[in-house]
């Protein structure tokens, strides 16, 4: 079975801001349309990391946010 991602980020342990600043300069060095998986356990990630997409232009195609760690799936946009 192929994999849906390209690279995975596990930033478990790390606090706000740190797991954002580390997705932004991962997804900076990536090609369009490729895909990424972070690993958090940082509550505030269940409200960064869609609010980033959302400003950053990526795309959030995937986030489990029920029991941690928190999974999500992140495609780069322009």
């Amino acid at each position: 079975m192929k994999k849906k991602y390209n690279i995975t980020l596990n930033l478990i342990g790390l606090r706000c801001p740190e797991p954002i600043m580390i997705i932004r300069k991962t997804l900076r060095n990536m090609k369009k349309n490729e895909k990424i998986l972070v690993l958090s356990d940082d509550p505030s990630t269940k409200r960064d990391i869609p609010n980033f997409c959302y400003f950053m232009q990526h795309v959030l195609l995937e986030n489990k946010i029920d029991n941690k760690p928190y999974y999500y799936l992140l495609k780069k946009g322009v």
